[in-house]
């Protein structure tokens, strides 16, 4: 059994996909200096967390995913140094499930982890990343309650991180809750790795920081076009649909290159919010957690600069928006269109060279269409 586990559980929207792209981009760096990352990728962690949150739906899921805690439970248990497991839904889990896998891992020397950043800032990015996910819920709506249901990530039961640390700090010790709050944006984008890394004891300048990556935001008017959209989308209900087409193709490719304003929620829901985060400062003060960084930092500033809500988005910026986007999405439509033809064309000749091996190089030279490539579907003729 490895020595000392970190569990990374979030919270959503804090430099946790930065953290965890640099991770399992450097594996094999940091097993040598032995820390593990169980399982062979971070889908792993996400379905392990379904596991651990008893997700109903998951259950129609393939035996290979639903087994997914399984498989990182043995490869800690066969790892003599340290391990981690990370993912932000994590955070979602009720005190109980909590519980229990802390009880699943003993007898390792368990480590709470929790990155935090201030909540109006994580409100915000939040609000955007469901609307990433297909959601149609206007920000003046969205996470008025704290859900009982753990299941559900987009709301102040995994936003706010008092109310995820009550739920999961009671079954350690407070010196293994380690509270590390993102730095500010002055300051140095990699130093919330810097922090990570020195916790788990590995070297932060070991590793290949270029991976890593920031989830990039929209303008007010591109997120509210999105979330107008989303309500037309009702055939793009599978994670693959959502995270390929709405999330990576419709917004990080095309609405969030346009830039945009940024924007808050309404005045009564920042005093909401700012009271949340004095809150959450004084309760992990109180506790005694470690804290790596600066507390302070989980608290919304005193004074704010103006921004627009998404409510004043007006019909014609939305009908400006979409109408650019549909230029963009003609584009790429003939662009495919072009593609194919041309990858036909190679195709057929390759058929009468008799190379197989054409096809492989091919798909690398027609990304967009290698897969189709490589499963055979070009024999099926092309529609009219």
């Amino acid at each position: 059994m490895a020595a000392r586990v970190f569990l990374h559980i979030g919270l959503p929207k804090t430099a946790t996909t930065y953290l965890q792209t640099i991770l399992w981009a450097n594996r094999e760096v940091l097993e040598g200096q032995q820390l593990r990352l169980p399982g062979v990728g971070r889908r792993e962690h996400l379905w392990a967390s379904r596991v651990i949150r008893e997700d109903p739906a998951f259950e129609s899921h393939s035996e290979h995913r639903r087994g997914a805690w399984e498989r990182l439970r043995a490869d800690v248990a066969a790892w003599p140094g340290t391990a981690l497991i990370s993912h932000e839904f994590f955070a979602a889990a009720s005190t109980e499930q909590a519980a229990r896998m802390v009880d699943e891992l003993a007898p390792a020397e368990l480590h709470l982890v929790v990155t935090g950043r201030e909540p109006l800032g994580l409100f915000t990015a939040s609000w955007q990343e469901s609307i990433k996910n297909r959601d149609t819920t206007a920000m003046a709506d969205y996470a008025r309650t704290e859900s009982d249901d753990t299941t559900a990530i987009w709301n102040w039961r995994t936003l706010d991180i008092h109310r995820v640390l009550e739920r999961w700090s009671p079954t350690f010790p407070a010196e293994r809750v380690h509270v590390l709050p993102l730095p500010g944006r002055d300051a140095p984008k990699r130093e919330i790795w810097d922090r990570f890394a020195t916790l788990l004891g590995v070297d932060p300048g070991s590793v290949d920081l270029g991976p890593g990556f920031p989830n990039a935001s929209m303008g007010v008017v591109e997120a509210e076009t999105l979330r107008r959209i989303n309500h037309h989308l009702g055939a793009f209900n599978s994670s693959i649909d959502r995270g390929t087409y709405i999330r990576s193709y419709l917004a990080d490719e095309r609405l969030v290159p346009r830039g945009g304003e940024p924007f808050w929620p309404g005045e009564q829901r920042v005093d909401e919010i700012r009271a949340r985060g004095q809150a959450a400062v004084d309760y992990i003060a109180a506790q005694g957690f470690d804290v790596i960084g600066d507390l302070d930092a989980l608290l919304v500033p005193g004074e704010l600069p103006e921004r627009r809500v998404p409510e004043s988005v007006t019909h014609l910026e939305v009908a400006a928006t979409a109408s650019e986007l549909v230029a963009h999405l003609l584009e790429d439509v003939r662009d495919l269109r072009h593609e194919r033809r041309a990858l036909r064309r190679e195709l057929a000749a390759s058929r009468e060279r008799e190379d197989p091996g054409l096809r492989v190089g091919l798909a690398r030279r027609f990304p967009v269409l290698g897969r189709v490539l490589l499963r055979g579907d070009h024999r099926r003729p092309e529609p009219r």
